[in-house]
């Protein structure tokens, strides 16, 4: 797999990393301003989760934060207009929507899904309050509901942090990626990650790490990498 990715940052380094006031959240990236809400954090809703939440999908509310590798990621679809707009784009794990809103204030059409319904509805609620087009589906990705080949664009952010996703994430990403298409991940190191890009190269994919730097929000920091990926 290819080394040489691009060095300079795309996220301005701020003495104090962006963070939530309240349940309200505004961030300037590359050049464009979000503004998301959300009803409870993370912890009100982890405390909240019923024994459901614990089987064998875990429905953990990972979605109701904003994690380093979605700030890349966001940040990198900020910055590649002439990458997105017009195109038919996936957002998978779409969470409350960030990425996805990203993709569509580049010109994208981006239909973002989530296994969570309460995501879906917060990402639809945070596309009207930035005024911005989103299609939004409930979706679990073993069970794909679109077209084979519909998506030119293809992205998410530390989607890859248990093994288990591999197989279908594989399996979705040959079903919907249009020819010539692309596929950007952007994952924060992770043992159980490490693998996943030589698989992928072994399982026929063309595997590039586009970018990588150090991304800070509230109190998390860590390394993330942006792979893009194709057939």
């Amino acid at each position: 797999m290819p080394g040489n990715y691009a060095a300079a940052p795309l996220l301005a380094a701020n003495s104090t990393p962006p963070d939530w006031c309240g349940n309200r959240l505004h961030l300037s990236i590359a050049g464009h301003d979000f503004d998301l809400r959300r009803d409870q954090d993370m912890d009100a809703l982890w405390e909240s989760l019923g024994q459901d939440g614990f089987g064998a999908d875990e429905r953990m509310p990972y979605w109701a934060e904003i994690w380093p590798a979605s700030l890349l990621l966001t940040a990198w679809l900020a910055v590649r207009q002439g990458d997105v707009a017009g195109r038919r784009c996936l957002d998978l794990g779409c969470g409350m929507g960030l990425s996805a809103l990203a993709g569509a204030a580049v010109g994208g059409h981006v239909v973002a899904v989530d296994y969570e319904e309460a995501a879906v509805a917060h990402a639809a609620r945070n596309a009207g309050q930035n005024g911005l087009r989103l299609d939004l589906a409930v979706m679990d990705w073993r069970r794909p509901c679109f077209a084979a080949g519909r998506f030119e664009r293809i992205w998410g952010s530390d989607i890859l942090y248990e093994a288990r996703f591999y197989a279908p994430l594989v399996t979705l990403f040959r079903e919907m990626l249009a020819p010539g298409g692309r596929i950007w991940l952007s994952q924060p190191w992770r043992q159980v990650s490490e693998p996943v890009w030589e698989r992928l190269s072994a399982d026929g994919f063309t595997v590039v790490k586009a970018h990588e730097e150090s991304v800070s929000f509230s109190t998390y920091r860590s390394t993330v990498s942006l792979y893009e990926i194709s057939l």
